[in-house]
């Protein structure tokens, strides 16, 4: 078997976004408890967030937020987690996620980037 060169691993990865705690998340466990975090990254497939005490690797949760137009409400592996200097960056995969839905995520995240983009050069807009 030939390895894929490097710009073919790339494309196959999901568009990624980093949020840097500005989307809060309600993450509800198995026992209908609920812990809440602060999104870092997010893709299509998964993503990153902090939390104030880690969560037990392969354990499956609901995610509940809000990025940009919509509320996703997801099915999520728990990976293992890593310290951060406030608290802990915990990663998650989502699962069982409806093709539809996916691509829904994946535009809001452009549209969110994109948006971002407009609204950091001011003055270019001005000079247009």
């Amino acid at each position: 078997m030939t390895p894929q060169p490097k710009s073919e691993r790339l494309q196959d990865r999901p568009f990624r976004v980093k949020l840097r705690g500005a989307v809060l998340t309600l993450i509800r466990l198995p026992n209908q408890h609920d812990v809440r975090g602060k999104l870092h990254m997010l893709s299509s497939s998964g993503g990153l967030m902090n939390v104030e005490k880690p969560l037990d690797e392969k354990l499956k949760v609901e995610l509940i937020f809000r990025v940009g137009e919509i509320t996703v409400r997801e099915k999520a592996e728990i990976m293992f987690p890593m310290w951060a200097t406030q608290g802990w960056l915990q990663p998650f995969r989502f699962i069982e996620v409806p093709e539809k839905r996916r691509c829904e995520l994946e535009k809001t995240l452009l549209a969110f980037v994109q948006g971002l983009q407009g609204s950091a050069s001011p003055s270019q807009a001005a000079t247009s």
